[in-house]
């Protein structure tokens, strides 16, 4: 798929609306003797620098938006503020500035990089306002949409604002889009794909979808639990089938999957010359028993060397935590974004990119 790419068109100069994925995980804690929140995961922050870099080498001015949780109007916890205070430990400035920019208000990280607050505060942007998106579009002369994860989202900043500005792809949705599209067309196999987690609503169209092309499916997680009639039934229902299935037992207490299932799992992840992989086996605490399981997936796609794909935000985070996430050949920022574009659905996001105005 071949998306608009910021390589070819001349941006220099020009101000540039930013969609970027700023929704991380946050926590409090202690400074100083005072409360504050900090960032748990910042693997979605940087995986947006290559663009914010490249713009600034292009003598841009950068206006970033995005969103962070669910918020209900106004919700201080919510506060973008904390992205606001990590991009200026990236760019080694000392303080912010808060600003207004048309009807948004926002943080000044330098004098060419601002980033406008919760863009979720506004319940404009998820109705995809038009009016709203015009105000978006007035901020800049051109858009770049570097948020894979948002791109499954009918919202104002990833679809409606592309109505009046000229639109391309930034550079993490580009490896986004070739990574997936590489590891679903004529993938190396055997094709070993593993389904976890708790949302069996948006992952039993991934277990579907991977009967006719995966060599083995696995579903462990919470789903399995959730999902062992049905996703049997339905199996042996599919017509051309070609994978093998196979369910994981849970242990009493529902946290994790059984010693048994997760050494049947390693078996079928030995042959494997290309793995996909989105979600946990289990509960992923603190203490190493409560993750053990996944762990150990983890372990076993990497020293096997496959081409080796992983998404989930839960799944990213903790593979990040115990840092083997960059042995994996490509990590996908996006949950439900990735899954819905491995199941085949066109995604708003990517659709939106696709005619491009000229500048």
């Amino acid at each position: 798929m071949k998306l608009p790419s910021l390589r070819d068109v001349n941006v220099g100069g020009k101000t540039v609306f930013l969609r970027a994925d700023l929704d991380v995980p946050l926590t409090k804690g202690i400074s100083d003797k005072r409360q504050e929140t900090r960032i748990e995961d910042d693997t979605r922050l940087i995986a947006a620098l290559p663009t914010i870099e490249y713009l600034l080498k292009q003598k841009c001015k950068i206006i970033i938006g995005g969103h962070l949780g669910r918020p209900k109007g106004i919700e201080e916890n919510l506060s973008l503020k904390p992205v606001a205070e990590r991009f200026l430990k990236e760019f080694k400035i000392r303080n912010l500035k808060l600003i207004k920019l048309g009807d948004f208000d926002g943080w000044e990280i330098t004098d060419r990089i601002f980033l406008l607050e919760n863009l979720r505060f506004h319940p404009e942007e998820e109705r995809n306002d038009l009016e709203f998106s015009k105000k978006l579009a007035s901020l800049a002369d051109i858009y770049v949409n570097d948020a894979f994860a948002m791109c499954h989202r009918n919202h104002a900043s990833i679809v409606g604002i592309t109505k009046f500005l000229p639109r391309f792809a930034g550079f993490h949705l580009e490896k986004e889009v070739t990574n997936l599209t590489l590891a679903m067309e004529n993938p190396k196999r055997p094709l070993v794909v593993i389904v976890g987690g708790k949302k069996i609503e948006t992952k039993l169209p991934i277990v579907s979808k991977m009967h006719r092309i995966a060599d083995y499916v696995l579903v462990g997680g919470k789903i399995a639990e959730e999902s062992q009639t049905f996703l049997k039934v339905r199996h042996e229902k599919i017509i051309g089938r070609k994978s093998i299935l196979l369910i994981a037992d849970l242990t009493p207490d529902g946290l994790s999957i059984t010693e048994k299932s997760l050494y049947n799992f390693l078996d079928m992840i030995q042959l494997a010359k290309t793995v996909i992989w989105n979600g946990s086996m289990g509960f992923i605490g603190e203490k190493e028993d409560q993750f053990q399981a996944t762990r150990k997936i983890a372990e076993a796609i990497i020293a096997i060397k496959a081409f080796s794909v992983v998404g989930g935000g839960d799944t990213v985070e903790f593979l990040n935590r115990i840092k083997l996430l960059d042995k994996f050949s490509f990590a996908s920022t996006g949950g439900g974004a990735m899954l819905a574009f491995l199941s085949g659905e066109k995604l708003p996001g990517i659709e939106a990119l696709k005619h491009v105005k000229t500048i």
